[in-house]
């Protein structure tokens, strides 16, 4: 299973240099001017998201923070199957945790849930036939 986390940031280009001095590695394939991802592990994963991008993807605006205010994180993971991943979410549903929204991109199927003490989380599948990110 990979992981990813995505943490929401002021300044992508700011924190790309920062993640670079601490030595990880840059993937340019998932990196653009919006988001930079750093291996830190094999299939392991940081991604810097700008505060607009990480706030597009699932309808979670009200998680970015500011100076002042530490933003939340999303756990991402990837699974089998497109089923797989509704199959999580129902179960996380059904245990009490708030269920957000769906993001069908072309490359990868993904969703929310945050679970009882509001963590969130976003499992996704990516497509077989899937392209890199531009």
């Amino acid at each position: 299973m990979s992981l990813f986390i995505t943490c929401p940031v002021a300044s992508v280009e700011r924190a790309t240099a920062f993640y670079t001095a601490l030595g990880w590695t840059l993937n340019t394939e998932m990196s653009d001017h919006d988001v930079s991802c750093f291996a830190i592990a094999p299939d392991q994963y940081v991604m810097l998201g700008s505060h607009e991008k990480y706030a597009s993807v699932g309808g979670v605006e009200e998680l970015v923070g500011g100076p002042d205010t530490p933003s939340k994180i999303t756990v991402s993971f990837g699974l089998d199957s497109r089923e797989a991943v509704d199959e999580l979410l129902e179960r996380a549903r059904g245990a009490g945790g708030r269920v957000g929204d769906i993001d069908d991109y072309s490359f990868m199927y993904q969703r929310q849930f945050d679970d009882l003490d509001g963590y969130h989380y976003s499992p996704f599948w990516v497509k077989a036939d899937a392209e890199p990110m531009a």
